[in-house]
């Protein structure tokens, strides 16, 4: 992964505020208390994303992390965080617990829980953010395994160890059809670490069946750009029949054609709504959304929205209506 933040590009009075700023906004938000002083401050990190899941590779001089009371309770989606440690250590305090990793472990940490974070010695280190709601755990499995060091003595978190660390800084898996393969069975295997650790895979089964619904729409959610988005595939993606999947979406009182159509729709409407609306043709927008037949976006589009396409981006950029050189550019952006 290349890094896309370095410090040896900042001047010293904006470092520490370019970190907290690309934390914050990629990852979590926390206290970011640096060792050295801001001249001496040297961070790189690298930063991508499979659908849901977030991951960071970072090297850097000391610092401490702190999730505050206060941060912890900021209203955002709660988050699990995978800590991998690659060389050197460092300290992760939560829940009661302190835990000191050594090269070759990883530990878990909960965002919406206050934790610490420290390393004394620098920074070699991935971190990876699964929403807490994918992992389909019970609260008390991860109270019970925050701030635990998971490595050598954990044959499932050996193989997961290689797994993430390699997963963290291959771009090739971080778009694209590589990105969507990648993260269910990322999401699984961590789910198999800290049940294997815990030993009691009983205590998983009811919350991972009462939290499939919102599973299948997240994925949903994530491949809804996909025209051969199906319920074979949703169902498939899930270990379930095509059958049981319609019937978990009924209790949530889910029609998956209309869920998916509605969302797809709105996409295509912020899209052509948005600043780079005139920049493609109306019929790529759609099909960018699933939408293959251009005639039929439009009229679908026109039902739901009462105006067509094209009048909802013409409303939407209205100085274009005006301006010759958009209204040459608008000629080539029919259906």
């Amino acid at each position: 992964m290349s890094p896309v933040l370095d410090t040896a590009f900042i001047p010293p009075r904006d470092r520490e505020e370019v970190i907290r700023n690309a934390v914050w906004q990629s990852m979590v938000a926390v206290d970011i208390d640096h060792g050295p002083p801001a001249e001496d401050i040297s961070v790189r990190i690298g930063l991508g994303a499979m659908g849901p899941i977030r991951i960071c590779s970072a090297w850097a001089t000391a610092v401490t992390l702190r999730r505050t009371e206060r941060l912890a309770r900021k209203d955002e989606e709660p988050a699990v965080t995978l800590g991998v440690q690659m060389t050197g250590s460092s300290l992760v305090v939560q829940d009661g617990r302190e835990c000191l990793l050594r090269q070759g472990e990883f530990a878990v940490y909960e965002s919406i829980a206050p934790y610490t974070h420290r390393f004394d010695a620098g920074v070699d280190y991935r971190f990876i953010r699964f929403p807490r709601a994918a992992l389909a755990l019970p609260d008390r499995v991860l109270r019970d395994i925050t701030a635990v060091p998971l490595g050598s003595d954990n044959p499932v978190a050996r193989l997961a160890f290689t797994y993430f660390s390699q997963l963290a800084v291959t771009d090739e898996l971080h778009q694209g059809v590589h990105a969507d393969a990648a993260v269910q069975p990322s999401i699984e295997l961590l789910r198999a670490v800290l049940i294997s650790q815990h030993g009691n895979d009983s205590l998983a089964k009811g919350p991972l069946e009462a939290t499939l619904s919102l599973r299948i729409t997240q994925y949903i959610q994530v491949h809804l750009a996909d025209p051969d988005l199906s319920a074979a595939r949703i169902a498939a993606a899930h270990s379930i029949s095509v059958r049981h999947l319609y019937a978990v979406l009924s209790r949530s009182g889910i029609s998956l054609g209309d869920w998916i159509r509605a969302r797809r729709l709105a996409e295509c409407r912020r899209e052509l709504a948005g600043p780079n609306g005139h920049q493609r043709t109306i019929a790529a927008i759609g099909r960018s959304w699933g939408f293959v037949d251009a005639t039929h976006f439009s009229k679908i589009f026109k039902q739901t929205y009462g105006v067509s396409p094209r009048t909802w981006r013409d409303q939407n950029h209205p100085r274009a209506l005006h301006d010759p050189r958009a209204t040459r550019s608008n000629g080539s952006c029919t259906l």
